[in-house]
Parts: structure tokens; sequence; C-alpha cells
């Protein structure tokens, strides 16, 4: 099995005013300074504050892919909408070898890294034992990689562990970016055994890049911007841009004053309202498209940290009290969908049927009942931490204050904790807090990934140790051949997982960004990185 690694309506429009007035003053002085939108860059206003690297090996967050994606490249990718076929990029062709056990990939000839220095069957291999042997979170996308061996200077070979359990679809991730072998480690890199311990890149890695990328890094201003240059030595066309600029904006705000003024050329963080509002702007248009995303709530089992949360039925009473329709409907302007628990819709035969089925509905009778089957009939608190930060152009404090009111209606106090995005994730993949309002993003479109995840490293962080008849459905529905058996398989995954009630999917975003019309080729992906800078040109 693979290891992936509300209050008042009163209270928010005067809360949302303030803000709306606050951050139009510091947009138009933050674009005033700023260099505007020109022919010759491509300027995105997005909120990257979860930007904690931009080392490929390392990086694990939602923003980054962006600028992975433009930088590096992998042995194979997909096309937007489309995420069942894998197809060619660094690599030309690929085949099944070892009676299943392994896979066999032709390289592309001619191609250079940005140095210059040409890319061969040693990079490749350089790049996936660096990405195994750093055994940082990506690590765990590798858990089926067995060994990588080079055939000869323009074919690499790839062992699995196991012959049942995906491989392929998964080296569309971002993680298993392909980089120059000998420039890292002039810069500190190394891929051997012990590389946890004393391999020395990330820092210049965070200011450089070393892919096949049509981009190259320029410069990373944490919190300020991301500065991306044209590679001279692409294997394709040359970008259509010479430069692209990732500005952060983390207030959606300064990103609408800033797509009006023509300073930025996509705003990637609007709110639905801001979305409808600029879509009667005849230089505007907008782009739109369903996620693999989505937003969660989880709730531990771990009664040190919360003697209320450590009993299922109150847990179970916590999902019974949350109006997800409020939160669709109402807050995101119905700008999205929801699964069950942790396989997005449109993966593994989920539909949004299946929640009515199997998942969470509004029904606070039933959670009055559940309070009182866990002894709880006066109600309990806890503590819910999220990130100062938006997601799919809705804020968490907002999404949160719904859930606080929501559950005050059945008893149960929420104390709200808004986090430091990076401190928040550090803090829950340490297993150390409560609860936490996130999102989880593909790292490949695989189902076994978000499966795998939720019952191993997710798993304890929430202080839930799974039977093992659990795992083993897991794994039977990874390697199963049979897509009718496979979804047979995670659909009985499903039903335990709502039954035990550790996660509280809310939402899975339909995504809509704006952009001038001045570029044309946006396509927004699911597959990981949700836009391919290279497609994206002036229009004509």
């Amino acid at each position: 099995m693979l290891v992936n690694p509300g209050r008042g309506r009163t209270f928010l429009a005067i809360f949302g005013v303030l803000t709306l007035l606050l951050a139009s003053i510091v947009g138009i002085t933050a674009t005033t300074r700023s260099t505007r939108a020109a022919e010759d860059a491509l300027v995105l206003g997005v909120d990257i504050s979860d930007t904690r690297t931009l080392d490929p090996h390392r990086q694990f967050d939602y923003s980054p892919p962006i600028t992975e994606h433009a930088i590096y490249e992998t042995l194979v990718t997909m096309d937007p909408g489309d995420y069942t076929t894998v197809k060619p990029l660094l690599a030309t062709e690929w085949e099944l070898a070892d009676d299943g056990a392994a896979w066999v990939f032709h390289l592309r000839p001619d191609v250079k890294f940005v140095s210059g220095n040409p890319m061969t069957a040693d990079d490749v291999k350089f790049s996936f034992d660096r990405l195994v042997n750093l055994k940082d979170n990506p690590a765990a996308l590798a858990e089926n990689l067995k060994s990588v061996e080079v055939v000869d200077e323009q074919t690499v070979k790839l062992v699995m562990n196991d012959k049942t359990q995906p491989l392929l679809n998964i080296l569309i991730s971002p993680n298993f970016a392909v980089i120059d072998a000998k420039t890292a480690q002039e810069h500190g890199a190394t891929s051997a055994v012990g590389a946890d311990k004393d391999d020395t890149a990330t820092e210049w890695l965070n200011a450089h890049s070393i892919g096949t990328g049509p981009y190259e890094l320029s410069a990373w201003d944490r919190n300020s911007q991301i500065v991306l240059t044209a590679n001279p030595n692409y294997w394709r066309a040359a970008p259509a841009f010479p430069r692209v600029v990732i500005r952060h904006m983390g207030d959606s705000a300064a990103q609408v004053l800033a797509l009006q003024r023509g300073d930025i050329d996509a705003a990637l963080n609007l709110t639905p309202e801001q979305i409808d509002s600029v879509s009667s702007d005849p230089n505007v248009a907008v782009e739109k498209g369903t996620s693999l995303d989505f937003i969660y709530m989880t709730l531990t089992s771990n009664a040190e940290q919360s003697p209320g949360l450590s009993n299922q039925a109150a847990r179970q009473a916590v999902a019974a009290a949350i109006d997800y329709d409020g939160i669709i409907d109402g807050l995101m302007g119905g700008n999205a969908t929801r699964p069950p628990t942790f396989i997005p819709v449109g993966l593994a035969g989920i539909t949004p049927e299946l929640v009515t089925e199997i998942g969470y509905q509004l029904n606070p009778d039933k959670a009055k009942q559940l309070l009182a089957d866990a002894g709880l009939a006066d109600g309990f608190s806890f503590d819910l931490y999220y990130a100062n930060a938006a997601v799919a152009g809705v804020n968490y404090q907002t999404v949160a204050q719904k859930i606080q009111a929501d559950l005050s209606a059945v008893g149960i106090t929420v104390n709200l904790k808004p986090t430091d995005q990076t401190q928040l994730v550090t803090e829950y993949r340490a297993g150390h807090l409560p609860s936490v309002m996130t999102f989880w993003n593909p790292d490949a479109p695989e189902p076994c990934l978000w499966a795998a995840a939720s019952v191993q490293r997710v798993a304890t962080r929430v202080g839930w140790t799974p039977p093992d008849s659990l795992l083993q459905t897991v794994t039977d529905a990874c390697g199963a051949p049979d897509e009718a058996k496979r979804n047979d398989l995670y659909l009985d995954y499903q039903r335990q997982l709502v039954d035990q009630a550790n996660y509280i999917i809310l939402a899975q975003p339909i995504y809509r960004v704006a952009t001038r019309t001045s570029i044309t080729g946006y396509q927004l992906t699911a597959a990981g990185w949700q836009v391919n800078l290279y497609d994206i040109k002036p229009t004509a």
C-alpha cells in the first residue's frame, strides 16, 4: 500500500466591508509600487504564503507546484481534464518489464538543463534516489519505488516493490522532477543513503533552479514574489513570455483591484462574489475547472488533546451538526461539490450522489442524540486551528465562523484558533493539534494516494490506529486490476472512514480564475499544479 505522503450575518457583513476598504488601500499602494503587467512579463496574483521551499524533492504544499511545474519537468504528464491518460514529457516511450515488476523509460534525446548540461538516465537516477533518501514528506510518493537502474544513457528502469501497486500515474507529480545531478552535487546535494542528514542543497535550490522546464528561477522573495525567466536551453519552442512574476497577494480584494488596473494578468484567489463582479468586465475572462482538491476538517482521537473528540459518537455529532449546503451554496456560491470522505469526486467511482447514500448530512436532532449517547448531552468544547489564508476564494476564518455557529446550535463550543500558515502545517503534521481545517491537493490523480494517506500518515496526525482489516482493504483497492472490484473496495473503505469520523470533507471546489483578455491559454488542471505556465501566451 502506498503512503501519501460563523458568526451572525451582521458581523460578517461589517467585517467584510472593513476588510475590503483596508485591502483596497493596501492593494492600491502595493500595485503602485510594483511593476505593472507588461507584454514581456506574465504576472499572477496569488496567495503564496504557504511556500516554504522550492526544492522539488522537499516541497509538499499547495501553491509551490505552480512554480515547480514551470522550472522542472517529469518523465510523464497528463493533460488538463484527462486524469487517466499518461502522456510523454521527458520520456517518449515506456513499457513494463521483468514480468510486470518494473517500468522501463526511454528518454527524449537532446534535452538540456538550464545549465546546458545534457539530461541523461544518470540524472533521473540521481533525482529519484535523492527524493527517496531525503526522507522528507514527498518520499512517501516513492514507497513503491524499490530501485532505479541506468540501462544506458537514454534508458532507465524503475523497479517496483510490489507490481500490483501503482507507480506510473504517480510519476506525473512535480516531486518526481528530474534535476541536473552535476550542478546539484556542486551545491551540496547527494542522492546517497543518509541524504536526510548530509544533503545541504535546499537553501541554494530556494534561489536557483536546475531543471529542464521552460523557465528558470531567478528570485524568490518570501511572502513577496517569485520571478522566473525563460530557459535559454529549453527543448521545445521558447516560452511566450520572457518573464513570469508570481506576486504574493494574500487578500483577494487587492487581487481584484490589481486585475482591473492591469497590474496582474490573472487573479487566483477571488471570492465567488468577486468573480461575479468582474465577469462583466470586457477586459476580463473567467476560467473554470473542477478540482481534485478539498477543504477538510480533522477531529482527533487523542483524549489528551480533546477528551470530547476522543469519543467516536461525539465526532459523529460534530459531523451531523455542520450545514454543508450553507458552506457550498452560501459561502462558495455553489461552486463546489462534496465527496463522502477522503477520495474526491471524479476518482474511483466517487460521485456527489454517493454523499446522500453514505456521507454526512446536516441533522441537528441526530447530533444531539449522538452527544447524549456519548455522555455529553450538555455539549463540550474543542479548539479548531486554521490558517490566516484563503482557499478557492474563501477565507478559512469565514468557514470557521460558520462551523462555530452550526455547532453552537447543538451545544458544542468551538474555540477558533487562526494561525500562521507555515506554523499550522508544521504543528498539524507533527500531530499536535486536536482539530484542523485545511486543504488537500493531489500529488497525482491516483486514488490510492488519498486512501493510503488517510490510514497511514494522516491517521497518525489524528491519533488513530486503523484496524488491520481496513489497511488490507486499502492495499487491495490500490492493487485491484479490475475497475469494478477496485471501486467496490474503495466504497467499503469510505463507509468505514465515515463511521470513524476523524475526517470531515467540507467542500471540493470548482475553481474559477479571472484573467485579463490580453492573455490566452490559461487552462486549469486538477493534476496537482493548477496551471501550466508554458501554455499561456499573449493574445494575438
